[in-house]
């Protein structure tokens, strides 16, 4: 592996083949211009890249509970502030904190919420692989309406889950932070982007990254960038930035593909081509195009 690559995250964790988080931690600390201080909620990424004895960070790194990476890593920033005040530290220090969607949407909301309130001077990173895919695959808040998980199951009386997405976004943007984007493990160049005026923010940013999970979404290890490409190119997830209230999309395809493009390349869906949930392909669909289309409205299109 290139060593500067692998300066902030090493190989060696045992994250699963085909699993985009390794990419997304490397690709956005590949962007910080200072030192980083992490905070990690309990989740994939911690569980996976910090092996008692053994650790693959290569920076200064603290584990949270499932629910308070935000307020770690804002007590931690604080610290830092009155140590600096005092001369104790010279150098300036940027904090991230990296949790799944279940340390994010639901169980870390609180402390995010308080982190962003206060303005604490950090970078929040959930990576969005749409369910609590370290304990089992049991549907989280960040799951897709009609997906099966093992808390929403399929058989004759489910479709899945009946609930939609929460706009984790939308919550974010009610704190009036700097900035906040929506960015995806296929788009590197955006993701990098994205990352760095993050990082450049002085006080609280937020990145939410599509995350494809080949274990739980079952699919082919090889094909997890194929599929978070076709969530953007179908609409399913768009790339886009708020920065200091200004909406404005990143990224829109020249043709939009069907949902059912995205949906087909994953087990989790496949009991929604049965004759039966047809009109839940529809809804689905319908879903999409007002999302997408409220957040055009938001960038001014």
């Amino acid at each position: 592996m290139n060593k500067d690559l692998a300066k902030n995250l090493a190989p060696g964790h045992s994250a699963c083949a085909g699993c985009a988080f390794p990419s997304i931690v490397r690709t956005i600390l590949g962007e910080a211009t200072t030192p980083v201080v992490i905070s990690n909620a309990t989740g994939c990424l911690e569980v996976t890249s910090t092996i008692y004895p053994y650790t693959a960070w290569n920076v200064p790194y603290i584990h949270s509970a499932f629910e308070n990476a935000a307020a770690t890593i804002s007590g931690v920033e604080r610290a830092y502030l009155a140590m600096r005040k005092k001369g104790k530290i010279k150098k300036k220090i940027k904090f991230v904190a990296f949790g799944g969607d279940g340390g994010t949407y639901d169980i870390g909301l609180q402390a995010l919420s308080g982190a962003l309130e206060r303005g604490h001077n950090f970078l929040y990173v959930v990576y969005d692989n749409g369910g609590y895919m370290n304990t089992g695959n049991q549907r989280s808040s960040a799951t897709p309406y009609g997906a099966g998980t093992e808390t929403t199951p399929v058989g004759d009386e489910s479709f899945g889950k009946v609930e939609m997405r929460k706009n984790l976004m939308g919550i974010v943007a009610a704190h009036n932070i700097p900035y906040a984007a929506q960015a995806n493990i296929a788009n590197l160049a955006d993701l990098k982007m994205k990352a760095k005026k993050a990082l450049a923010v002085d006080g609280p940013s937020f990145l939410t990254v599509f995350s494809p999970c080949t274990n739980n979404w079952k699919f082919p290890t090889s094909q997890y960038v194929a599929i978070a490409k076709l969530a953007t190119e179908t609409n399913f997830w768009p790339l886009y930035e708020i920065e200091n209230g200004k909406y404005k999309l990143s990224w829109e395809p020249k043709t939009i593909k069907p949902v059912t493009e995205f949906l087909k390349t994953q087990g989790r869906f496949k009991h929604l081509f049965l004759p039966k949930n047809k009109l839940i392909l529809g809804k689905i669909q319908k879903i999409v195009n007002d999302e997408f289309a409220r957040i055009a409205s938001l960038c001014g299109l």
